[in-house]
């Protein structure tokens, strides 16, 4: 009797790596179970059994990005920099790179799925939203310490510069026209410039 050998299920991390791939190569409307399964050699059916849903699985592949995404941000805002080129670093790595930005095409489908989430998923975003968030109050609370930012509540400007942010990448992810990632690290840094920088 010939014992058939099992070929193992690539680790959950390479599957995950390999969804943000196929968004950032082929976009998202081309990710699905069977064409991933495709792509790291597992079957649809063994993919919705390690995730349950395409909606789980996008939401994992956007903490396993962010989770990346959140090491690079320890790493700027961990410098020997001013406070100023600190969050000038937080700022770019916030707006996208341009169009299709497959990081932000991931975040605009899973908030465009959570109108219909339940409560664990609502839970999982907003702890990604909240590192970003605490990251910029400490920063920003640092800066006002320091006499390099005006004194403002640290908490609430956070919560408008964010806002401001995303609504401004939102126009450079699905390229609007007349808004790159140029215009916005511009619009950003006057918005800076008028309301929080010290010397302003």
């Amino acid at each position: 009797m010939t014992t058939r050998r099992r070929t193992p299920a690539p680790p959950r991390e390479d599957v995950l790596a390999a969804a943000m791939a196929m968004i950032a190569e082929r976009g998202l409307e081309q990710l699905t179970m069977a064409a991933l399964g495709r792509e790291v050699g597992m079957s649809s059916g063994h993919l919705i059994y390690y995730f349950r849903s395409k909606d789980e699985l996008l939401l994992r592949t956007l903490e396993w990005s962010e989770g990346r995404l959140g090491g690079e941000r320890s790493r700027l805002l961990a410098r020997s920099a001013t406070a100023r080129e600190r969050l000038d670093a937080y700022v770019g790595l916030y707006v996208p790179d341009g169009h299709r930005d497959p990081h932000w095409t991931l975040w605009l489908e899973v908030w465009n799925r959570s109108q219909n989430a339940d409560a664990d998923a609502r839970d999982r975003q907003a702890a990604i939203e909240g590192a970003w968030h605490r990251d910029l109050v400490a920063l920003l609370a640092e800066g006002i310490s320091r006499g390099e930012f005006r004194r403002v509540d640290a908490d609430r400007y956070a919560a408008r510069l964010r806002a401001l942010l995303d609504g401004l990448s939102i126009h450079v992810a699905i390229g609007l026209r007349g808004t790159d990632r140029t215009q916005v690290l511009a619009h950003t840094r006057e918005f800076l410039a008028e309301t929080l920088l010290a010397d302003a």
